[in-house]
């Protein structure tokens, strides 16, 4: 199959349509860039749309906060592995961000004296751990879907050019490794492009669907990962996957968090409410790491609910039916399509389920993609750029404090876009594209054009999720690990000889899922080769070998293991770096052990 290859140029190509691209693109747009916005899907259809319980910022609107507190909770929630410079940044410009949308027309809950409405989350503190406190910016809990929706029509306004139903697939580096363009694939004519531009924004979101149960929309398969993998650029800390307490039990389907910060309790079989005995001071509240695993404590020691004992309940008809269909209507409707429960009247099922990817590709405040080079830990990659849960700034480190996710879209959304308008008023010409601009991409589509045997993508897909649920999970041991690190090396293998039926051009999703599982295994293969050498717990990534002792508490090696993991695709290989500990202008948070 031959295909046509047409080049188009833009000052800057974004990839990816969720609250990360739209407010990157929302500030070039304004700055009068011409800027082209792919998506796989509808704009408002990105999965920034399903978060739901707020964004944090230190509004103080209901009682006493600043930013430093939220700067302590979020390096604390981190496991002392976020950047504390990039943490400062993101934790002292989330006031203004929120602002920003307010004035933008976003529809936030109000308390009576018009402020915004700000809930109580998991993890967050007042006065450095001493009691809980409101700094969730809510939209009901529907916050995702009403900041989408704000930026969308914000973007439209600003006349953002969008290429709905686009999938991005290589990106293209010039002999000098800068970036200076990337190949698309037109899903509703299957030709592919080559979009030339001054700087390329990877805005793709998270790979969470490379395990089996997943909050994640079918959508996100860590393309930009995938694209930056084979571009030769390493992945950072790709062991640290976040594991939300709260998820339906046998549906995969999210209840936010907001509903323990409106007041809701966990409880197992025996109707206690268990958190008390984890986190006495947080209880439900503590960070989502520390409830999933009491959560799994709880049912490994068959204090679990219904038949198989597999579950436990979160309890939400003490809060009134009123405050419940104000600030968790969605909640309230999910429950009834996903669980057939009334949560009014009745307890609902939850587990925990794979939410969020805290590493990604390693990025600099501004945005800007940063890689080894020459001694150097940080060089920067011109004109290449990664926002959103794609990126790895690190502020998350190895654990997300809730409602960081859609502040940290705002944040580096926005700082990645004031930095390419700075750089576009300073570069007026393009790069030249390289002769082989599209060979890569053109050779991946040959591939699957030209075969006549092997095996489909949604098979070794589905096995790939089997192995990582099994091997990668909530609780990990050092020996599962290092088996699944033979089980997807083996399936890199399968993924090579995948094969097309439906050879046709248009609309030929088979093809689409054929591509994304090109990028699945990136992902994966980056998630348990680095899990695999992580012998630790810290975070998200705990494993029973390395339990608490007095030499590790909580079973964290600092002496060994505090420090950003790298993984090189090319030669399946592993460096690190250090974790910046110097904030831009407070003291430091020196380590200390995490109690809740």
């Amino acid at each position: 199959m031959t295909y046509s290859v047409t080049t188009r140029k833009f000052d800057v190509v974004i990839v990816g349509a969720g609250g990360s691209g739209m407010r990157a693109s929302l500030q070039l747009a304004r700055a009068g860039l011409n800027v082209a916005v792919l998506s796989k899907v509808f704009p408002t259809r990105s999965h920034t749309v399903a978060a739901q319980g707020g964004i944090g910022a230190s509004l103080g609107n209901m009682n006493d906060d600043n930013w430093h507190y939220h700067f302590y909770d979020t390096v604390k929630g981190s496991d002392w592995l976020g950047d504390q410079d990039a943490i400062e940044f993101m934790c002292r410009e989330a006031p203004k961000v929120v602002y920003d949308l307010e004035h933008m027309g976003m529809p936030f809950d109000r308390n009576p004296d018009g402020t915004i409405y700000q809930r109580p989350f998991g993890g967050h503190t007042a006065n450095y751990g001493e009691k809980a406190v409101e700094r969730a910016c809510a939209a009901a809990d529907r916050t995702g879907h009403a900041m989408l929706h704000t930026l969308y029509q914000q973007n439209v306004a600003a006349k953002t050019s969008f290429f709905v139903e686009w999938m991005a697939l290589d990106l293209i580096r010039d002999a000098e490794g800068d970036v200076v363009g990337v190949t698309a694939l037109e899903m509703e004519t299957g030709d592919l492009h080559v979009l030339h531009a001054k700087t390329v924004l990877l805005a793709t979101g998270g790979a969470g669907r490379i395990f089996a149960a997943s909050t994640n929309a079918f959508i996100n398969t860590g393309d930009g990962l995938g694209m930056a993998a084979r571009a030769g650029i390493p992945l950072q800390d790709m062991e640290f996957w976040q594991f939300h307490p709260t998820g339906v039990a046998g549906a995969g389907v999210l209840l936010t968090e907001g509903c323990r910060g409106e007041g809701a309790i966990l409880l197992n079989s025996n109707g206690e409410r268990f958190m008390e005995r984890y986190a006495p001071t947080l209880k439900d509240l503590a960070p989502r790491d520390f409830v999933s695993r009491s959560m799994d404590q709880e049912i490994k020691e068959g204090r679990g609910c219904g038949p198989n004992k597999d579950y436990v309940l979160l309890k939400l008809d003490h809060l009134g039916a009123e405050t419940i269909h104000k600030r968790l209507p969605s909640v309230y409707e999910i429950g009834v399509n996903f669980a057939n429960v009334d949560i009014t009247r009745e307890p609902i099922p939850v587990v925990p389920t794979i939410h969020y990817q805290m590493g990604g590709i390693p990025t600099n405040i501004n945005g800007q993609v940063v890689v080894p080079n020459g001694g150097v830990p940080n060089a920067v990659v011109n004109g290449l750029y990664a926002v959103g849960e794609c990126s790895c700034v690190s502020v998350h480190g190895a654990n997300r404090l809730g409602t960081n996710s859609l502040l940290d879209l705002l944040v580096f959304g926005r700082a990645a876009g004031n930095h390419i308008v700075d750089f576009a008023s300073k570069t007026k010409a393009h790069k030249p594209l390289p002769k082989e601009a599209a060979d890569r991409t053109l050779a991946r589509l040959a591939r699957l054009d030209n075969s006549s045997t092997g095996e489909y993508a949604q098979n070794v897909a589905d096995d790939l999720r089997a192995s990582m649920q099994l091997h990668a999970g909530v609780f990990r041991t050092q020996k599962s690990m290092d088996e699944g690190v033979v089980k997807i090396a083996d399936l890199r293998k399968r993924v090579d000889a995948i094969t097309l039926k439906d050879k046709s051009k248009i609309f030929n999703t088979a093809r689409i899922e054929a591509l994304e599982v090109d990028n699945l295994i990136e992902a994966a293969q980056a998630t348990i080769v680095s899990a695999a050498a992580r012998h630790e717990s810290r975070g998200a990534h705990t494993v029973d070998d390395y339990s608490d002792s007095p030499a590790h508490p909580n079973g964290r090696n600092d002496v060994e293991w505090h420090k950003h993991t790298l993984w090189h695709s090319e030669s399946n290989s592993l460096s690190y770096k250090p974790v910046q500990m110097k904030p831009l202008t407070v003291d430091s948070v020196p380590l200390k052990v995490r109690t809740f």
